[in-house]
């Protein structure tokens, strides 16, 4: 296959970039493990800067179809393109999936000191401050879930950014930070006055409560996520296969 990007099209390069990565992948020669070829040989083939070529695989490499490391290259993830039962997605892509419009309710960003778990969970001293984004979300005519996040200072956001954006694509294109591993802990709660203030519901009311722990790609801890849902309007499916 020649591989060429059109400098003319009104199309921007990084999504010929991306999509030209598609159809390496399905490629037979890039199949069991071989890696493609490396980003200064394939830029340089495309007329692209290393920088468009790299906001192309990162696309790929959030959407877990490549797997990229350092000192050894980029490769096609085998296992996650025959089978979807590892794929997790942000609220808003899973939303977006499933067809429902999302509203956002409330939006806070605050910088906080983390107390001694969540120093513990980033591995940072309890005197430096970390980003903490509240959200209540929801359809169009009622919210039916509270995101608390916290993220470590490591990543540099600085609060300003457009969190109404797909937060994991948000950290990867703007600040190269690629959300690829996902540890849950789920359980029902009883909604507290904060809480039930916030999904409009009566005190003690049932809620699915779901820790979420956020790892990049070398397994360092990026975000500490606590979700609250009603519970009468999620249902949270997990597929498992043998």
């Amino acid at each position: 296959m020649k591989y060429s990007i059109d400098h003319k099209s009104p199309v921007p390069l990084h999504i010929q970039a991306e999509e030209l990565l598609r159809k390496m992948i399905a490629e037979e020669k890039y199949q069991n493990g071989k890696l493609l070829p490396n980003e200064v040989e394939l830029a340089k083939v495309l007329a692209i800067s290393r920088t468009t070529l790299r906001q192309a695989i990162n696309k790929l490499v959030y959407e877990n179809l490549l797997i990229r490391k350092k000192r050894t290259g980029t490769k096609v993830n085998n296992a996650i393109v025959s089978s979807k039962s590892n794929n997790w997605l942000s609220f808003s892509q899973e939303m977006k999936l499933r067809g429902i419009s999302i509203k956002n309710f409330e939006l806070h960003i605050t910088w906080v000191y983390p107390d001694e778990m969540l120093a513990n969970f980033f591995e940072i001293k309890t005197d430096r401050k970390i980003l903490k984004m509240e959200r209540v979300r929801g359809t169009v005519e009622t919210p039916f879930v509270y995101f608390i996040s916290y993220f470590h200072p490591r990543i540099g956001l600085t609060g300003d950014e457009d969190f109404k954006r797909p937060l994991y694509e948000l950290l990867e294109l703007e600040y190269s930070t690629v959300a690829s591993l996902s540890k849950e802990e789920i359980s029902a709660h009883a909604a507290d006055d904060v809480i039930a203030a916030k999904l409009r519901l009566s005190n003690g009311s049932p809620v699915l409560f779901r820790k979420r722990f956020v790892f990049d790609q070398g397994e360092r801890p990026i975000e500490y996520n606590l979700g609250y849902y009603k519970a009468d309007s999620f249902v949270y499916t997990v597929e498992s296969r043998r």
